[in-house]
């Protein structure tokens, strides 16, 4: 692995009396792409949440190119260069395309905000198209691609994509995942969170499998494919 830029030991954490992540370890290298993988309900979200400091950790670290950010507020989390599109997409409806996007430069990257507006624009044409709709009114890819637009605004060097297949048409998950990895060809890191296991290992280096809060397995795509409990109970061979 290159350079450990997101290293997570034994993380802890949940809601109320219900702890939902059991010491949860995780790395991911500088330009290197992750795939985090389980069902609904295995504690990916609340993982993402934490680590991006939206939920607190109980227990374990968090570290984000040496700098221990397990209890820094999001915002520094944020400024450091870790940038988090959450599951459901999370736009602001009754905001245009375009305040949309600015709002991803908030907290970081602001005086790059016409370069990377023009990178994003670059990248979905279609926002370009629509940049003064608002963003409810978009169809549900359509979100996805505001979604992590503007993601990109705040010029990470860690993105955390949680979901980003949930509810897209066939066609659209295969643009979406070509998306992805050319995302990555381009040197960025990508911590993958995802139902889909088999398309997200065609372009993960390495992948983690959560069930109930812990990870089950990890190691390289190939590995686990090989592994026959994975195929059993993800890909139904």
């Amino acid at each position: 692995m290159s350079q450990t830029l997101l290293s997570v030991r034994g993380l802890r954490s949940g809601y109320g009396a219900v702890e939902v992540l059991r010491g949860v370890d995780l790395d991911v290298g500088a330009g290197e792409i992750v795939a985090l993988l389980g069902s609904n309900g295995a504690g990916k979200s609340t993982f993402n949440q934490t680590v991006s400091a939206l939920l607190p950790a109980r227990a374990g670290s968090v570290r984000f190119d040496g700098r221990d950010i397990t209890r820094a507020h999001y915002r520094d989390v944020v400024a450091a260069g870790l940038i988090h599109v959450p599951e459901g997409r999370r736009i602001f409806p009754n905001l245009s395309v375009l305040e949309n996007l600015e709002l991803g430069s908030f907290t970081r990257a602001r005086a790059n905000r016409a370069a990377n507006l023009e990178r994003v624009f670059g990248i979905f044409p279609r926002l370009k198209e629509r940049v003064t709709q608002l963003a409810g009114t978009m169809s549900g890819g359509e979100q996805q691609m505001l979604a992590i637009g503007r993601g990109l605004m705040g010029e990470p060097r860690l993105l955390i994509l949680d979901e980003p297949s949930l509810g897209l048409s066939p066609l659209l998950v295969e643009e979406l995942f070509g998306l992805v990895g050319r995302l990555h060809a381009q040197g960025l890191a990508i911590l993958l969170v995802e139902q889909n296991v088999a398309q997200s290992l065609e372009i993960a280096q390495r992948a983690y499998v959560m069930e109930n809060g812990a990870i089950q397995f990890s190691g390289t795509a190939a590995e686990l494919l090989a592994t026959d409990r994975l195929r059993q109970a993800y890909l139904g061979v």
